[in-house]
This record gives C-alpha cells, sequence and structure tokens, in this order.
C-alpha cells in the first residue's frame, strides 16, 4: 500500500517572507517536496496543509489537489504542528481511509531527495513511534553548548570525564526533512512525547534547512552547484 504523505505549509514566514512559494532554483521551494513526494506515493495520497490560498494556488497548479484552506485555529503562529496533522488524520478518516503511518515532509528541506526517503522507510516498523532524519550536530553539548547556573556563570550544557572531543558521544540533531510517524502514536501524545524513536542520519548538505535569509542564499548556492 502506497503511504500518506502530509505535507505542511503556512503562509506566514518572518525569516523569509513567502518563502514555501517563492523561486529557488527556478520551482517554487514547496515544489521539491511534492516532486519527492509523488515518487513515493500516489498524488491522491498527497496532502498539502495550507492557511494560503496563493500556496494552494501555486500546488494545484503542479497537479496536487487543495480541496479546502486549514480552519482558522490553525492559521495561526500559536498552531503547532501536531494540531496540523491531528486535524489532517481526522479528515483522512472521516473519509474511510485508513494509513498505519504517514510520512511528514516539510517544504524547507529542499535537498532531501528521493532516496533518503526510501531509506527511512526502510527503518520503519509498527513498534516504533517515529523515524526522524537527523544530522551529527556540532553543537556538542559536551564541548560547545553551555548553559548559565543560577549565579550567571556559564557551565557545560552536559558533562563528560572524557578528555578528547572525539571520545564524547555523538549528537544528533533533527533536521526537518523526514518525519516517518505512527498513526495510532500520534493520536495517543504529541511528538515531543515519543518514546520509541529511531533515526535515519543524512548528510550536512542534504540536510541544510531554509528559516532565514542567509539559509535561503546558501540554498541558492547549494542547488546552483549541485546542477
Amino acid at each position: 500500500m502506497k503511504p500518506l504523505i502530509i505535507i505542511t505549509a503556512r503562509g506566514g514566514s518572518k525569516g523569509v517572507p513567502g518563502k514555501n512559494i517563492k523561486l529557488l532554483g527556478g520551482k517554487p521551494l514547496i515544489q521539491y517536496s511534492i516532486e519527492a513526494a509523488l515518487a513515493i506515493t500516489k498524488k491522491e495520497n498527497i496532502i498539502v496543509s495550507t492557511d494560503s490560498k496563493e500556496i494552494k494556488d501555486v500546488v494545484e497548479s503542479l497537479g496536487i489537489s487543495v480541496p479546502e484552506l486549514r480552519p482558522t485555529e490553525l492559521a495561526t503562529d500559536t498552531a503547532g504542528t501536531y494540531e496540523v496533522l491531528s486535524y489532517e488524520i481526522e479528515k483522512v478518516e472521516r473519509q474511510n481511509r485508513s494509513f498505519e503511518y504517514f510520512i511528514l515532509l516539510q517544504p524547507t528541506s529542499p535537498l532531501r531527495k528521493v532516496h533518503h526517503i526510501q531509506e527511512a522507510l526502510q527503518e520503519y516498523n509498527d513498534t516504533l513511534d517515529m523515524v526522524v532524519s537527523v544530522k551529527e550536530t556540532k553543537a556538542n553539548p559536551y564541548y560547545v553548548l553551555r548553559e548559565e547556573d543560577k549565579n550567571g556563570f556559564l557551565i557545560p550544557s552536559k558533562t563528560s570525564s572524557v578528555t578528547r572531543r572525539q571520545d564524547v558521544p555523538k549528537v544528533w540533531e533533527l533536521n526537518g526533512a523526514i518525519y516517518i510517524i505512527n498513526t495510532k502514536s500520534l493520536k495517543a501524545k504529541p511528538m515531543s512525547q515519543f518514546k520509541y524513536v529511531k533515526k535515519y542520519e543524512m548528510d550536512e548538505i542534504s540536510s541544510h534547512d531554509i528559516d532565514s535569509i542567509l539559509d535561503w542564499q546558501i540554498a541558492e548556492v547549494l542547488i546552483k552547484n549541485l546542477k
């Protein structure tokens, strides 16, 4: 059975205004995720969840139907991914369709490739809450990250008895590219409370996420060079 894929695309963006439909490498940013989704599943199994008429129009020009916009309560800055996903899953099930798991793709990861999604799917099984894509972080809490103590002095975020940086445990950073989510788990609790989570590791370039103008400019260079 082909999987369900949900692409979340909010209209408002403070870091890069209109970024989801802004042209990157000659095509709207969201098109990268849509093309990846179409290589994995049928277009009938692709949901683009948006609050924006402009995004809706662009997505439909790419061949994906967007029957309706998100309700008002899910179109605010405070609406979370959990609430949006729960709404979309409930809507699917009201249509007498059911999926044991689904894939969340965020448009801000244009360098995520089809093979990354396929490989992540191989890591998933129904005993898990989620498989999530990660990259090895440079901001290692044993050496780089610091917190303030009650007196305002900086202390390591995590302590270790080892003396060499290469000997501390690896630390993984969620890169926002791929989430494969057990539907039952999502119904039971938010993703932040998931216990049975496995990683799918991606390289740094493929993990590039766009949140700011600088991120966008870097993505332009990366995509130009990859072409």
